[in-house]
């Protein structure tokens, strides 16, 4: 399997030089040039078994072996909660994608990811050293941390948005332990830090300096392909789940509703889509920084509005990076796609034919629903089934249910509801204390489920990152100073 830029690059490259590498030297984010079908029988198999079933297709110059070990090493830890799908009394069907060690759905990439960066270095003969570049809205820059902390060669500097997480989110990654991290707060939301970071692969001046020392920039961002192909492996563990409870028929088809911000963990539903998967429809749920669904409804993508912090941080994104790999799909034009970005970049807009977008619409729906709506929903679901959800997670339950169809819809949930205790307490109408980790105790006593361990150690772990920067002073960061 081979891989070529969205904007035009005509040099392919190998999935190893993809994932080493993170963006294409024009600026282009790494597609593979055909999409392989799922042709084995994936009917019992544990998750493990099933990544390595999956990724194979797609990475096809790492060895199955390799690929095995790997994922039993990623996935092992997570206590047999994998890709747990879970259908409520009535209240929907869940996909639950936060049972990793950091508590959200970004340890399926992460924990893996690492592990696929250095075995291609290795098989590209790569003593650089790489430095990780990574912007954050919440739940990405803890999950890089961790599956990256500790490994030789590698360096990883994480930028998330000052007053634009949760305190739980924010501690997870400025206690990060490791010699080769580094944390820091960026002023501003998560569109300055990961304009920031792309500004920085883009300096070729900064590449020649750091090639002179021996090193080189990546990303663990989702413009990776290292860290979008392995989510589309719990789009197959869950339709296989759902065929063992009875839930569906083999074949039949079944919708999928994702929180999106970054666009990249709906767009792993596509491509599971285009390789066989009977998806339906794949509806993008968004908050209040609804770009995606305007987009989606008109054709016109506006990332020139007001920018807004919500209780679901991980969504409160204006500039969604995958959407170029969709739109490169779709249209097959990196010329056209090229210009669409450069547009987005230097206009803050841009927009596509009806033709694009009637092609889109044949897959893709979508709904936003605000704060007030994920609260009731997260109200609702806990008084009627019983089922704890965070705000990311309610305002996709809420959009299902808006734009619920023929075939049965599965809800990703993307986080544990303990990562965000205080906007949950609020939500049950219950007294919310101050302090975030009297909050987390309380949700517990109130609910009986037992938050995670990792969760409720944060609170005596030291605080070891407490700088923060101008979004200008990431290149700074990225030179090694």
């Amino acid at each position: 399997m081979e891989y070529r830029s969205t904007r035009g690059n005509e040099q392919k490259v190998s999935a190893a030089k993809a994932i080493t590498t993170g963006l294409a030297p024009d600026g282009g984010l790494y597609v593979p040039c055909e999409f392989p079908k799922m042709q084995a029988d994936l009917s019992g198999l544990t998750y493990e078994q099933t990544a390595v079933e999956v990724l194979k297709l797609f990475l096809t110059d790492y060895a199955p072996e390799f690929l095995a070990d790997a994922a039993q090493k990623a996935y092992g830890s997570f206590g047999g909660g994998a890709g747990k799908t879970v259908q409520t009394d009535g209240c929907g069907t869940f996909l639950e994608l936060w049972h990793g060690p950091t508590c959200a759905f970004k340890d399926y990439a992460l924990q893996l990811m690492p592990h696929l960066l250095v075995e291609g270095k290795k098989m590209l003969h790569d003593e650089r050293l790489t430095h990780i570049l990574v912007a954050t809205s919440g739940d990405t820059g803890k999950a890089a941390l961790a599956g990256y902390a500790g490994l030789d060669g590698i360096r990883i500097s994480v930028f998330y948005p000052q007053d634009g997480t949760s305190r739980i989110q924010e501690l997870q990654m400025v206690t990060q332990t490791g010699e080769n991290v580094g944390v820091y707060a960026v002023k501003g939301n998560f569109d300055d830090a990961q304009s920031g970071v792309k500004r920085a692969f883009g300096n070729k001046a900064l590449a020649e300096e750091l090639a002179k020392n021996g090193a080189y920039l990546s990303s663990a961002n989702s413009i990776n392909w290292g860290r979008l192909a392995p989510q589309i492996v719990y789009y197959f563990y869950c339709y296989e789940q759902l065929v063992g409870q009875g839930a569906v028929t083999r074949g039949q088809a079944v919708d999928f509703c994702v929180p999106t911000g970054n666009f990249g963990d709906i767009l792993a539903g596509w491509y599971a889509k285009q390789m066989g998967l009977p998806v339906g429809r794949l509806i993008c749920a968004s908050n209040e920084n609804d770009v995606l669904t305007e987009f989606l409804s008109t054709g016109v993508y506006n990332a020139r509005r007001p920018f807004y912090k919500t209780e679901s941080p991980s969504m409160d994104i204006l500039v969604s990076s995958n959407l170029e790999r969709l739109l490169y799909h779709v249209t097959g034009d990196a010329a056209q796609v090229k210009a669409w970005m450069e547009q987005l970049a230097k206009e803050g807009h841009y927009e596509v034919g009806p033709e694009v977008l009637a092609e889109i619409q044949k897959t893709f729906a979508c709904a936003s629903v605000d704060a007030a709506g994920a609260a009731k929903e997260i109200a609702r679901v806990y008084h009627e089934a019983n089922y704890l959800m965070d705000p990311h997670t309610a305002v996709a339950c809420a959009a299902a249910r808006e734009r619920a169809g023929e075939n049965l819809c599965v809800v990703l949930s993307t986080a544990s509801p303990y990562k965000f205790p205080v906007s949950v307490l609020s939500a049950l109408e219950q007294a919310v204390p101050q302090d975030e980790f009297s909050a987390l105790e309380q949700l517990e006593k109130y609910s009986g489920l037992p938050a995670p361990e990792a969760l409720k150690s944060l609170k005596n772990a030291p605080v070891r990152f407490d700088r923060t920067i101008e979004k200008e002073e990431i290149l700074t960061v990225a030179r090694g100073e």
